[in-house]
């Protein structure tokens, strides 16, 4: 994780930030999927959670050799005219590291009824005393949303930017460029 690439949303009247953040992240899954990679790595240096927002900038880091692939992909067609991205760029030494991570919830009370009706053999009626209303909760993390490519439905990836730490942890990436355990580095 010794390179890194920023790419920054350009302001658009016409697309929120939210829209355009979304639909370049949905294009690099594609791309990681495409590649199998599992050594590039993403963070949003901008993020925030008051309000929840993913920010401007999009970083992804790995390995000059990594980083090359991925933008051999042509994978920003049709976005071009949104971002503004700088060149593959060493990391600056003496950095922090942190994991970032994907955080999924299970906060849909009639979601959860009707699959416990499902695996228990139970009326709806049944789950609904089974599950109040009151397990729906808040999620405070900032979020993409994101066209499944298997599904074609549209959720929200939510994602974790976890503590701070003075060490890198080695590991892998899934197709969004995030681990639970790998770091990247923190700038």
């Amino acid at each position: 994780m010794n390179y890194y690439i920023d790419i920054r949303l350009r302001p658009d009247p016409e697309f929120p930030a939210t829209i355009l953040m979304g639909a370049l992240y949905g294009k690099l899954h594609r791309a990681l999927v495409a590649l199998g990679a599992d050594d590039i790595g993403v963070s949003f240096p901008e993020h925030g959670l008051r309000p929840r927002t993913l920010g401007n900038v999009l970083r992804l880091h790995g390995s000059a050799a990594a980083l090359d692939r991925l933008m051999a992909q042509h994978w920003l067609t049709g976005m071009r005219d949104h971002i503004v991205m700088t060149d593959i760029s060493e990391v600056p030494a003496n950095v922090h590291h942190r994991a970032v991570r994907r955080r999924q919830f299970k906060t849909n009370a009639e979601r959860l009824r009707r699959r416990r009706a499902r695996r228990h053999g139970e009326t709806l009626e049944q789950a609904r005393e089974s599950i109040p209303d009151s397990v729906e909760r808040k999620v405070n993390l900032p979020f993409a949303r994101i066209r499944s490519q298997s599904t074609g439905e549209t959720f929200s990836l939510f994602i974790e930017h976890e503590e701070i730490q003075a060490e890198p942890v080695d590991g892998a990436f899934n197709r969004y460029g995030l681990s639970a355990g790998a770091t990247v580095p923190w700038f």
